[in-house]
């Protein structure tokens, strides 16, 4: 048995002969299916009229897993039928990670192969689109390196990419010996699995002038059989691995029309063009900004009227100037501190809430323990907090604003103060 679909990539129909069966499972005396591996899918299609589900590695043999049992024998001589458009999206996909890993090679440093994975699908109700099959799915490579991959490198990497398409680079493959392999400080190796190095022979694949690497896979035979490649995304799958997405074909096309369609939407909304759009995001963060500081002064000087008003009213409890009351526009935090800036001068406890009574801050000039106020005060509206004597906090309370100052008010509330 032996598969040969790496060697002659382009063929997609042939005959063979079956040389055992098991159920669903078939093996056949030669096959042009792709077995699944080295981040590749198997290939798709039919053998003697019966889908073809997977195909697989398994103890030295390649088996065909089919949908149902099939009528023919041991023996008998059978068509095979490869799925052609997921074999061409394959060779296009997979030798676009080569071109991809090339664009890396001149941009990142002490660079390294990380892993490869080609997932795609065919929905069954997609049928095709304006660019054929509908397949969709994306392509990834993991790049060990120690360069950082920022926005600015992730599109270069692309633009090489596309570049080295548009070159129109030849793509060859051949079998050397492993030791030689080994020996050669241009080929690229899968270093997280070593697959493709464990017989006596290595296949590589050259990308003309840009890129060698040890690889199993199926290819096309020149770079300008890729079409578009565009680049998805970036993450880190794990420490010292950036792991880069990328989509072929339909998926490639229809990503770079939406992006320009929603770049182009965004600049009419700015009232301006696609070339000018970087300059009119800058000038609407600008005003932002300039709005946000705008809009944080006039809440300090809120916030500093609403409690000049409070200290107005500032109430007199077992020898202590209260100040209570409440302040819209602050969380726990910034009720805490304002309270804490309000006492002295007249004052020994500030107590503010905030309008939706959710928060509550209190400080004090240590006469009452402004934690014991804050117990007291979740123990009636619930929720939670702490802090210093001096200073505490509370959040989660459920109650109107305006009940809990009625009942920091109340005398006979009034908590212990911590002497």
């Amino acid at each position: 048995m032996t598969g040969i679909a790496a060697a002659e990539p382009t063929v997609t129909t042939f005959t063979s002969t079956v040389e055992r069966t098991d159920t669903t499972a078939v093996v056949l005396t030669e096959t042009y299916f792709y077995a699944e591996g080295g981040g590749q899918p198997a290939d798709r299609g039919t053998l003697g009229g019966v889908e073809v589900v997977d195909v697989q590695h398994r103890n030295g043999d390649i088996v065909h897993e089919l949908a149902e049992p099939p009528a023919f024998d041991p023996g008998e001589t059978v068509e095979g039928q490869i799925d052609t458009a997921f074999r061409t999206y394959c060779m296009r996909a997979h030798t676009a990670s080569h071109v991809l890993y090339g664009a890396g090679r001149r941009l990142l440093s002490d660079l390294g192969y990380g892993g490869f994975d080609i997932s795609a699908t065919v929905p069954e109700d997609a049928g095709d689109d304006d660019f054929g099959p509908a397949i969709t799915g994306k392509v990834r490579v993991d790049f060990e390196t120690t360069t950082e991959i920022d926005d600015e490198t992730l599109t270069e990497l692309e633009r090489l990419t596309n570049r080295a398409v548009w070159e129109s680079y030849d793509v060859t493959w051949e079998e050397i010996p492993r030791d030689e392999a080994l020996d050669r400080d241009d080929i690229a190796f899968n270093t997280k699995t070593e697959e493709g190095i464990e017989g006596e022979t290595v296949r590589v694949v050259t990308i003309e002038d840009w890129d060698v690497a040890a690889c199993g896979g199926t290819h096309v035979g020149n770079t300008r059989e890729i079409g578009p490649v565009t680049v998805l995304g970036r993450s880190n799958p794990g420490e010292g691995l950036t792991r880069v997405e990328f989509a072929v074909g339909p998926r490639a096309i229809r990503q770079r029309a939406t992006e320009h369609e929603r770049a182009m939407a965004a600049a009419q909304s700015l009232d301006t063009n696609v070339a000018e759009l970087p300059d009119a995001v800058d000038s609407l963060q600008s005003e932002r900004d300039d709005l946000r500081d705008t809009v944080s002064a006039l809440r300090e000087r809120l916030v500093d009227s609403r409690l000049a008003d409070l200290r107005d009213e500032a109430i007199e409890m077992d020898g202590q100037r209260w100040l209570v009351g409440t302040v819209a526009g602050l969380d726990a935090n910034g009720l805490a501190d304002r309270a804490e800036q309000a006492v002295g001068d007249e004052v020994d406890v500030a107590a503010l809430v905030d309008a939706d009574g959710q928060y509550l801050g209190v400080a004090t000039t240590g006469g009452v323990d402004a934690g014991a106020v804050v117990d007291r005060v979740t123990s009636e509206f619930g929720g939670g907090g702490g802090g210093r004597p001096t200073v505490a906090q509370g959040g989660g309370l459920a109650a109107e604003g305006d009940d809990i100052v009625a009942f920091l008010r109340d005398v006979s509330a009034a908590p212990d103060h911590g002497d």
